[in-house]
């Protein structure tokens, strides 16, 4: 089984920790029984999918009234960016990358790096990074830090059902912290003995030192103690997979998505 067919079947089990799949075509629409969105993903396999397939999604996205978005791993089903792109959907392409054993390269950093327990608000502040983070995408530093981490909110429905992903093992969560407490958080999650790490973000203030790489490590390090053997992730843009090509990941294609 290649790389990219093992990636496409992960990809399409994730969602059902947090999902039921309803067949649509050649989709499947999965409908989320937490308080996160999904989207519809291909079937593996590589079918080919048309327009009119599309908007099948879409009118029943419209009766449910759930918002229309499709991701896809875009090598093991090229015709759908095509097909998304003709029903007038906005279509993004992203690196996408793994890892094996063999190749992990662990991080060291100044850092104080772990996973963190099921603790609602150790969760809480993990979202919290990870929210500011994303807020200023890229590698850049900038000014926002501490302050507005510990100034964002996270409700108390979201850090409930993120106790309840990190109490099932569905999600893991690593942070890294410094002398002004936690820096950078992400997570990973696995499906059998595939992983994919999400979410890797570091307080634009405390960019540039390393914590993205170094959290990556701890996630691949405890995904590997954990019966792992492959790990994927998709990257913001290259400047950000050429962090985590530093941990040993490389390259094998493209996660597409549209909305």
């Amino acid at each position: 089984m290649t790389h990219l067919t093992r990636v496409d079947e992960y990809l399409h089990a994730v969602p059902l920790s947090g999902a039921t799949g309803e067949q649509i075509g050649p989709f499947t629409l999965f409908r989320t029984t937490t308080i996160w969105p999904y989207y519809a993903r291909p079937l593996p396999g590589g079918s080919v999918v048309e327009q009119a397939d599309v908007e099948r999604v879409r009118e029943r996205c419209a009766e449910l009234d759930l918002p229309l978005s499709f991701e896809w791993v875009v090598e093991t089903c090229p015709s759908l960016g095509p097909a998304a792109e003709a029903a007038g959907l906005t279509v993004v392409e992203y690196p996408l990358l793994v890892l094996e054993r063999a190749d992990f390269k662990p991080v060291e950093t100044a850092a104080r790096c772990e996973i963190l327990p099921a603790d609602v608000e150790l969760l809480r502040q993990a979202r919290a990074v990870a929210n500011v983070g994303f807020s200023t995408p890229g590698t850049d530093v900038g000014e926002a830090g501490a302050a507005e981490r510990d100034a964002h909110e996270v409700s108390d429905e979201t850090a409930a059902a993120l106790l309840e992903r990190a109490e099932a093992g569905v999600s893991v969560t690593a942070a890294a912290f410094g002398d002004d407490g936690m820096l950078a958080s992400g997570v990973h999650q696995p499906v059998g003995t595939a992983s994919e790490i999400v979410g890797v973000a570091t307080l634009p203030s405390a960019r540039r030192q390393g914590l993205g790489a170094a959290v990556t490590s701890c996630l691949v390090e405890h995904a590997l103690a954990n019966g792992v053997e492959l790990i994927l992730l998709s990257a913001q843009n290259d400047a950000v997979a050429a962090v985590y090509e530093r941990v040993g990941f490389h390259r094998i294609g493209h996660a597409g998505g549209a909305e």
